[in-house]
């Protein structure tokens, strides 16, 4: 199975640098090892890992799982339920994850990620796969006491650092999707577990509503939603988000 991984080559390179960037390498992850375009490989350990795609927007989905919805309290949406993270939300695989001083509640979400492969515009969603290039993992670390003040979404969720993404992606054509399943760790101990058949609305119907009004470039994010099971965590906390069949993305809270 290939793995694809983006890392560094030197540590002043931005979480958030594009593929084009002189110090960003693309690899494929190998056990615990990296393997590198010119034959060498690196081991995974010193390697400065980077978000495993750079979009140019994270589209994510909100309350698509029913019971993550009612565990917060919210109706069930009857269409998907759109917001938007910005591309200086990104961060890598072992990131720290920085607990803004201005909240008192930041929770995480684990999800699955899908990658765009190609220019999508007012596709169908029977025809979704086809602009599909694979599935990685993403981290929807959410300022919940925010994101209930301000009534919108983008403070609470668009903080520095709030967008986990990695440790690889995974082409779409050696993914069964619908095997899939979330798991999402706080210091060993499970908190989030549930099948992506759990979802309300499909990646076709997601990529259907979101390309009506939105035009999808090759390497955007769609995060797919979190199912129930979320919860706050504090500096100090290490959070891993598992997806058999792509990995598993570590991350530790650190104080501001």
């Amino acid at each position: 199975m290939r793995r694809y991984v983006r890392i560094a080559t030197e540590p002043a390179v931005p979480v958030t640098a594009p593929d084009s960037h002189p110090g960003v390498l693309r690899g494929i992850l190998h056990d615990d090892r990296i393997l590198l375009p010119d034959g060498r490989s690196l081991p995974l350990a010193q390697a400065r890992m980077l978000p495993a795609v750079s979009p140019t927007k994270i589209v994510c989905v909100g309350r698509n799982y029913a019971e993550h919805a009612k565990e917060l309290g919210n109706a069930v949406p009857t269409e998907p339920l759109i917001f938007m993270k910005p591309p200086s939300s990104l961060n890598g695989h072992r990131g720290d994850i920085v607990y803004p001083k201005i909240s008192q509640m930041v929770s995480f979400e684990g999800e699955v990620g899908v990658v765009i492969g190609r220019r999508a515009r007012r596709i169908k969603q029977q025809d979704a796969d086809a602009y599909v290039a694979g599935y990685t993992i993403v981290n929807d670390m959410t300022a919940r006491d925010l994101q209930k003040k301000d009534g919108q979404w983008t403070r609470g969720k668009g903080f520095d650092t709030f967008c986990p993404v990695g440790p690889c992606w995974v082409p779409r054509e050696e993914i069964d999707f619908k095997t899939l399943r979330v798991t999402t760790r706080v210091n060993g101990e499970v908190r989030q577990d549930a099948p992506v058949t759990d979802m309300i609305f499909s990646v076709g119907a997601i990529l259907q509503f979101v390309t009506e009004f939105m035009t999808l470039e090759p390497g955007d994010l769609i995060a797919t939603g979190t199912p129930p099971g979320v919860g706050p965590v504090n500096p100090g906390d290490v959070i891993q988000v598992e997806v058999p069949g792509i990995g598993v993305l570590e991350n530790t809270m650190v104080a501001e």
